[in-house]
């Protein structure tokens, strides 16, 4: 395993970080953050400038390694992160690209790539909590199209979304609960469906309920075989904790940089006890971009798409960066209750992230039951 970058890699960052130079400068102002419409054509218009660059590809196409490069740059440049197209360039579009026939990946990929089209996920619901299998939105075939009835919880981005990747029951007497569950692509524009905005603790509003009363869904939208969609859903969650954090990573490391300073600035940084938290933090994060290399390196060698490493990083990852913004607490003081300082929403949101795509929970049975082999729990 080499962990080095080659020449060739390092021509592609030298070319990206001259683009980017070139056309930061010339993006409009972002726009406010409640303001979902405006988030969105915000957030796609730079997925078009992507694609008419060529690295808009680079999330599936390109090699792993090119992807950490082009996050470190865009990251070091201040470049928009991918916003309102999380889902269908995170989780949709990689799952799409493995288990979707020749026909879907010709239909959905490249509206992705150009910001045409824009995914929500469709996957929690109430009562479930983070058992993800004990779905029962459920979906009966009637001829050429699935009938959807049942009830979603915490849709990322569904107020603005083309597309949802669904999760339903499609045989609830299937002799596990992990079986009897499908895979399908919804228009959100199908009649009988309601989506109702969600205001977070932090006060953004990226989660929606969503209601679906009989919408029919074309069987040729499902991808993967009916009733094998626990096997598809668990490629989406590969991509989902294997890589759609690691960006995150590299914003973790430029906001500790900017504590650092801050301390400098307002006197902590006098505290020992606080150069220690900081000095540990970033120990914790240069071990985090290590793993992410690991990572990513075991996914070139077996075919891209990420392995059970993820739920390591996934674990990890969300405890650092809570105590990454309890270190920003400390080091603003009494400023740390004012929701106007920079940080303060970050930190609000970070208690979301032990819970998001599995909660580590779920990831330490992972570890424990198919990386150290120890027998399932009862």
């Amino acid at each position: 395993m080499d962990l080095a970058y080659t020449e060739e890699e390092e021509a592609f960052r030298a070319r990206l970080r001259d683009w980017l130079a070139g056309v930061l400068p010339k993006l409009p102002p972002k726009p406010d953050p409640l303001d979902w419409p405006a988030r969105r054509a915000y957030d796609c218009g730079w997925q078009r400038a992507l694609y008419e660059a060529g690295y808009a590809e680079v999330h599936w196409d390109a090699s792993p390694t090119r992807r950490l490069i082009f996050l470190e740059e865009t990251e070091r440049a201040g470049a928009p992160y991918v916003g309102a197209n999380f889902v269908g360039l995170l989780h949709a579009g990689p799952t799409i690209a493995a288990e979707g026939t020749a026909e879907q990946r010709e239909r959905w990929l490249p509206p992705v790539l150009r910001g045409d089209e824009v995914w929500c996920q469709g996957f929690s619901e109430p009562e479930a909590g983070s058992d993800l299998a004990s779905l029962r939105t459920r979906a009966v075939r009637d001829g050429d199209a699935y009938v959807v009835t049942g009830s979603k919880i915490w849709t990322s981005h569904a107020e603005v979304a083309d597309w949802c990747e669904l999760l339903v029951r499609t045989d609830a007497g299937a002799a596990s609960k992990h079986r009897g569950i499908t895979w399908l692509a919804m228009p959100m524009d199908a009649p009988g469906i309601t989506v109702r905005p969600l205001r977070t603790l932090a006060g953004s509003t990226e989660f929606a309920e969503m209601f679906l009363d009989e919408v029919r869904v074309p069987v040729e939208n499902r991808v993967g075989e009916e009733n094998d969609g626990w096997r598809v859903t668990m490629v989406t969650l590969s991509f989902e904790r294997g890589t759609a954090f690691v960006g995150e990573v590299v914003a973790c490391r430029r906001v500790l940089g900017q504590l650092a300073h801050e301390a400098r600035k307002n006197g902590r940084w006098d505290d020992p006890a606080v150069r220690r938290r900081l000095g540990r933090l970033s120990a914790e994060f240069r071990a985090l971009w290590r793993l992410t290399q690991w990572n990513v390196s075991e996914a070139e060698a077996t075919g891209g798409v990420p392995g059970t490493g993820g739920s390591v990083f996934k674990l990890h990852y969300s405890h650092a960066r809570q105590e990454l913004y309890d270190a920003a607490a400390a080091v603003l003081g009494p400023d740390a209750l004012d929701l106007g300082r920079e940080w303060n929403l970050d930190r609000l949101s970070s208690l979301s992230y032990t819970i998001a795509a599995g909660t580590s929970q779920i990831q330490r049975n992972i570890v424990a039951e198919r990386i150290l082999g120890l027998p399932k729990g009862r």
